[in-house]
């Protein structure tokens, strides 16, 4: 287990590496997690090896939103400021992604032709 931590922090830290070095528009572990997906293709004895750790780390991934929740309460003056705002923004952030997802969707059906337009205009039948 300790060898599996250790690869893929080692492939986070490459990453990192890669981000800052080359001024990458990616965050380092996004780099790095490409970078350990792509070695799992190639090479399917690594993607066994770190099986069983990153099924661990799956199965309690609940701890990793403890900072997050330690972040909140250490920040309760500024949401209790700001919490109708903070809402409102998160709200209508997460309508306006729904819409245009489903606009998107929408737009490359008519596009690809695999669905009958009539059948996108919503009216119910």
């Amino acid at each position: 287990m300790i060898v599996a931590l250790s690869l893929i922090l080692a492939f986070e830290l490459v990453g990192e590496i890669l981000s800052r070095v080359g001024n990458l528009p990616l965050p380092g572990p996004v780099v790095g997690l490409c970078l350990l997906v792509a070695s799992c293709v190639l090479r399917p004895a690594l993607a066994d090896r770190l099986r069983p750790t990153a099924q661990g780390l799956l199965a309690n991934l609940s701890l990793f939103f403890v900072p997050a929740g330690v972040g909140i309460v250490s920040h309760w003056p500024t949401l209790r400021d700001q919490g109708i705002g903070l809402a409102v923004a998160i709200l209508g952030s997460t309508v306006l992604a729904i819409a245009a997802g489903a606009l998107a969707f929408q737009a490359v059906a008519r596009w690809t032709g695999s669905v009958d337009p009539s059948d996108l205009k919503g009216d119910g039948e």
